[in-house]
């Protein structure tokens, strides 16, 4: 449950190739691929609350349950471990199950983040202290912000395992791409087709531009390539 087999931080940001193509892109591009072949993986909730730009890298989770008498828990508070083994290339993914009036982020688990060059964190669910986030520069999703402490209301339950958010399972290793259109995973195992469909949306979008820039009209723009291109 508390094992981490993944390299170190840095060792896992060097030569990351797929997370140097994902960072390449947006979550649009790569929402639209994830349509075209089939999956899911758009997350619904969290929105950018502090350092509103893209973060793209490796899910490092953390799964939150309420705290209630018998239940299995880690012993640690909520967050420290992952915290303390991610670094650069890491995003921290809180499973905090859509709750939104109690806190499952704060400001001294921000700083320690930041402190470790964690790219950014996703909360599905409340956080609080979000000018902490702001003045430390640390990119912050979650579904909303409340100043209710998670101590006697939730815990952790496990980290580095798989978790639901939003409906969607997100498994440790997965990659993660947010930016202020919304927070998009994708199963690791999937990646390189995602990011191959993805880039050649990109590519497309990026031509459907250009002919705008270069004065063509809109609704030949538009109907020559935009509603096929998801087309199977």
């Amino acid at each position: 449950m508390s094992g981490h087999t993944r390299p170190t931080p840095v060792q896992e940001k060097d030569g990351d190739e797929a997370v140097g193509r994902l960072a390449r892109l947006d979550a649009c591009a790569v929402s639209d691929a994830l349509d075209k072949l089939g999956l899911p993986g758009a997350t619904l909730g969290p929105t950018a609350l502090a350092a509103p730009r893209r973060i793209t890298g490796r899910a490092v989770t953390v799964d939150l349950v309420e705290d209630r008498p018998g239940i299995t828990v880690s012993g640690r508070h909520l967050g420290t471990a992952a915290v303390d083994a991610s670094g650069p290339g890491d995003v921290i993914v809180v499973a905090h199950h859509g709750r939104t009036r109690v806190a499952g982020w704060g400001g001294v688990l921000s700083t320690g983040a930041k402190r470790n060059g964690v790219e950014g964190v996703i909360v599905h669910g409340a956080c609080r202290d979000v000018d902490e986030a702001r003045a430390l520069d640390l990119p912050l999703y979650a579904t909303t912000a409340v100043p209710i402490t998670a101590r006697g209301r939730v815990r952790e339950r496990a980290w580095n395992v798989p978790v639901d958010i939003a409906g969607f399972p997100v498994s440790p290793g997965d990659l993660v791409i947010a930016d202020a259109s919304g927070v998009v995973f994708i199963p690791a195992g999937q990646a390189d087709e995602v990011l191959a469909t993805a880039e050649a949306i990109a590519a497309k979008e990026r031509a459907m531009i250009e002919r705008v820039r270069a004065g063509h009209a809109m609704a030949d723009v538009m109907s020559a390539d935009y509603d096929t291109m998801l087309d199977r």
